[in-house]
Parts: C-alpha cells; sequence; structure tokens
C-alpha cells in the first residue's frame, strides 16, 4: 500500500487498531479532546499531506457526538491538504431512518449522507446497510461490505444437523432464502398478523416445517430485540430443538440484553460493528471480529483493486 495512514475517531481505536494490526501499519496520531465548554478539538500528530487517510468511526452512545467528531476529523484531514478522505463506517449511522414513511419527518440516513459529503469525505465505507438504496444517497463513491461470510463460516463451523433457516416475516423471505441455499437446508417463514389497533404482533402460524430442527435466524440488525425474541418463542412452541439468532450489527439497546437472558435463543452471534460494553457481553452473545474485512476493503481501495466479491452475499 502506499501513501496510507489510518485514523481513529473517539470510542473507534479497538476496531481501529484491529484493522492497522491485519494490515501491518501502525496507528496514525492524532489529539482529541474537549475544551471546557464542551466544544471538541482535533490536531493530527503527523503530516497528512498527499496520504490516502482512512477515518474510522463507530457509534457508541452518544450517537450524535460521534458524528461531529468525524465531521471536525474531516474537516481538520482537509485542510491539512490529504489526498482522499476515507470515512470507514462499519455500522452506518442513522441508517433506519432511510425513507419519508410518515408525514412530516426527515430522512435522516440521506441528511447524513449529505453532511458527510459536505464536510470534504471522498468516499464512505460501510456494511450490510439497513436499506441498500442508502448508498444511492451519495455523490461520492459509497462501498458497503457484508458481514454475512463471517456468519456463514461460523455455523459452517458449528456443523450443526438437520437445521432450517426461518424468515421472521415476509419482507426477511429473500435473506433467509439466500442463507438456506449457502446452507443447503430448508426455509421456514413466520406468518405474522396484527390483531386490531394494538400494535401486537399475534403468530397465525408456521410455513415449513420447524419440529425437531434446529432453527436458524438471521437479520442486519438487532436493536431492541423485541422481533427476533418473539420469533424465538414462537419457533419453540412450535417444536424447534434449539434457536440460534445472527445478525451484522448488534445495536442491543434498551429492553435488549434482558430480552435475551431471558428468551429460548440459544446463541446470538454478532460481529462487533457495534461496540458492546462488558455489561452486554452475556454468555449468550458470541462477538466475530470483522475488522479484517474492513482491512482488506481498505488495501484494495489503496491499490485500486475491485471490492465485488467483498459485498457479494455467496462465496
Amino acid at each position: 500500500m502506499n501513501n496510507v495512514k489510518i485514523f481513529a475517531c473517539p470510542t473507534a481505536e479497538e476496531f481501529t487498531k484491529e484493522i492497522c494490526e491485519s494490515l501491518e501499519v501502525p496507528m496514525g496520531e492524532v489529539e482529541c479532546y474537549k475544551f471546557a465548554n464542551d466544544n471538541s478539538f482535533v490536531q493530527y500528530k503527523e503530516s497528512v499531506r498527499e496520504q490516502d487517510i482512512f477515518l474510522v468511526q463507530t457509534t457508541q452512545p452518544p450517537v450524535n457526538e460521534r458524528i461531529m467528531e468525524l465531521l471536525i476529523m474531516i474537516d481538520a484531514a482537509k485542510r491539512a491538504s490529504a489526498h482522499r478522505i476515507n470515512v470507514v463506517l462499519p455500522y452506518f449511522i442513522y441508517s433506519r431512518s432511510d425513507k419519508k414513511d410518515q408525514p412530516r419527518i426527515p430522512v435522516t440516513a440521506r441528511l447524513f449522507a449529505e453532511i458527510l459529503e459536505a464536510a470534504g469525505a471522498n468516499r464512505v465505507i460501510t456494511c450490510d446497510l439497513h436499506n441498500p438504496a442508502i448508498q444511492a444517497y451519495f455523490n461520492i463513491p459509497c462501498d458497503r461490505i457484508t458481514g454475512q461470510h463471517i456468519l456463514q463460516a461460523y455455523f459452517d463451523s458449528k456443523q450443526i444437523e438437520n437445521k432450517v433457516v426461518v424468515a421472521t416475516d415476509a419482507g426477511s423471505s429473500k435473506k433467509a432464502y439466500k442463507y438456506s441455499k449457502y446452507f443447503n437446508c430448508p426455509m421456514a417463514l413466520i406468518d405474522k398478523r396484527r390483531a386490531g389497533n394494538d400494535d401486537k404482533a399475534v403468530a397465525a402460524n408456521i410455513i415449513g416445517d420447524v419440529k425437531g430442527k434446529t432453527a436458524l435466524i438471521f437479520d442486519d440488525e438487532v436493536s431492541t430485540a423485541g422481533t427476533m425474541v418473539e420469533a424465538a418463542k414462537i419457533l419453540q412452541e412450535h417444536g424447534a430443538k434449539e434457536i440460534y439468532a445472527a445478525c451484522t450489527h448488534g445495536v442491543l439497546c434498551g429492553p435488549a440484553i434482558e430480552r435475551i437472558k431471558n428468551s429460548p435463543i440459544k446463541e446470538l452471534v454478532v460481529t462487533n460493528t457495534v461496540p458492546l460494553t462488558e455489561e452486554k457481553q452475556i454468555p449468550k452473545i458470541k462477538i466475530l471480529s470483522i475488522a479484517p474485512l474492513f482491512a482488506e476493503a481498505i488495501k484494495r481501495i489503496n491499490e485500486a483493486k475491485p471490492l465485488g466479491d467483498l459485498f457479494e452475499f455467496d462465496k
């Protein structure tokens, strides 16, 4: 790689360190702190002039503060004459606010994309967007890799027999079908219906056979874990032998940890796109590192090589 420097925004140090270790390059030195008036300050402690720099930021709360830190680092790099500024967002902030599906609401994912561009970003690298259309919000390159290979490899290593991939609703059936095709196993679909206006989901039935089988549930993100835990309970009621769940982004906010603790889910597998605090790292949660995949993406971008197979679903 030529003229590469990789910097961590505050709270992204561990993830950035893993990337740098995979690439065998030192992590760039940057000083970040707050003044007494709560204003943020950034200074690169080494030259970035004409360098291909990569700024890594995670989503540890408060999320809006993470955004401001990133914007300030982009601006500082631009004013220091960096050749190209690449923003690395393992989890794209505000990715669920991707459309105007109610009156008088913002499309915050689009706004965030526009702000990154306005600040001076030349490229964004992210992973498993909630809506792939978010890539089109940018007028600069936006590369989307996937954590699905990592999840597939993990379940391959477990050598689970008599398994079935379960879609929690019709919207996730396409993703479930691709996983079932990869594992060469059957697929099932939970048919949920709404009863009245109380927003309570009621399971009518399961399309497919789960009795006596090990059920695998896949999603791009688990937030409060309500849908996934509800699905696990339905599968248990219909005779599933064991239940595993997996996602790329373990946001796990609000009541998520308690719900998972008390659920029939044997194991929830997540990647480290979202940092999990120590209290969230319970025995039921398995964390896989996706940093080496981002390291490979950075290497290919710097060397002007294609990234296609990093965000294709199947191996």
